[in-house]
């Protein structure tokens, strides 16, 4: 995949949609005005005009060239306004940036997919990418987790997923309500009795900073290997292109060197989950 010439230049974008997933996040549907292009788990600049920017990973599919979308979580001033987006408006898009997931590699083997919260939006996109490669993985499994029912993203269309053949499906809730009938508690209760051959798997977990901790710990006591767990460590970056320095990783930057990595590579480094 090529990337754009110049990664500083936004391009413009319409808004063709905005839909409230929950009462936090909402995802926007755009077309650029340049065609554009992905790989799951890079991520994109979204510009508001006269506010600012901040990254997103794309949520769609990458095989979407000419309409995208991002899901978004509203947590600050660009955030904010992002929420506040009607049908039509124009906003900026620059990328793609980073380093996604070696999608490639994963072919052939078991791969199992832990996401939590607001990790839900780059995951989709991985999951329409595993669907378009549908039968050339020997397992696949999805578990996640949210806090509460009302806060689980896509919940139309994750219920299609959990109907198909390729997929083992299953999420959780920290607390239910009256209509909740699945499983309660933290996302990695759900990770027990999945049959895989864990030493030779893949995967991958993106969230919340607590959650991919402890997500990350169980998945080393279920044996798999570091160098096989595959992280999204998006969390402090800014600019996107390694000049500012918010998102260093010990010698990384996660905008440049990631924002996907493999446990073996940044266990070392203080701080991580923080």
């Amino acid at each position: 995949m090529k990337k754009h010439k110049n990664i500083y230049r936004p391009i413009e974008a319409e808004v063709l949609d905005v839909i409230t997933e929950t009462p936090t996040i909402k995802t926007i549907r755009f077309k650029p005005k340049e065609k554009m292009t992905f790989e799951t788990g890079e991520f994109m600049e979204i510009t508001i005009p006269g506010v600012g920017e901040a990254p997103f990973t794309p949520s769609s599919n990458p095989e979407s060239t000419d309409i995208m979308e991002v899901s978004v979580m509203k947590v600050g001033k660009v955030t904010d306004k992002i929420h506040e987006l009607k049908k039509g408006d124009t906003i900026g898009v620059r990328g793609p940036l980073g380093t996604g997931y070696p999608v490639d590699d994963f072919e052939g083997k078991e791969v199992l997919v832990v996401g939590g919260g607001c990790g839900f939006a780059p995951l989709r996109s991985l999951m329409y990418e595993f669907f378009n490669r549908s039968g050339k993985f020997k397992k696949l499994y999805f578990r996640g987790g949210c806090k509460t029912p009302q806060e689980l993203v896509y919940q139309d269309e994750t219920a299609k997923w959990a109907e198909r053949d390729d997929l083992n499906f299953k999420v959780t809730v920290d607390v239910a309500d009256e209509k909740w009938k699945g499983n309660v508690g933290v996302v990695t209760t759900i990770l027990d009795g999945i049959e895989m051959d864990h030493p030779t798997a893949i995967a991958v977990v993106c969230g919340p900073p607590i959650m991919m901790k402890f997500a990350t710990m169980k998945l080393l006591e279920m044996g798999f290997k570091e160098n096989n767990i595959y992280l999204s460590m998006e969390k402090n970056m800014s600019c996107g292109v390694g000049k500012c320095g918010h998102c260093r990783i010990g010698t990384y930057y996660a905008c440049k060197d990631g924002p996907v990595f493999t446990y073996d590579k940044i266990k070392n480094f203080h701080e991580i989950w923080a």
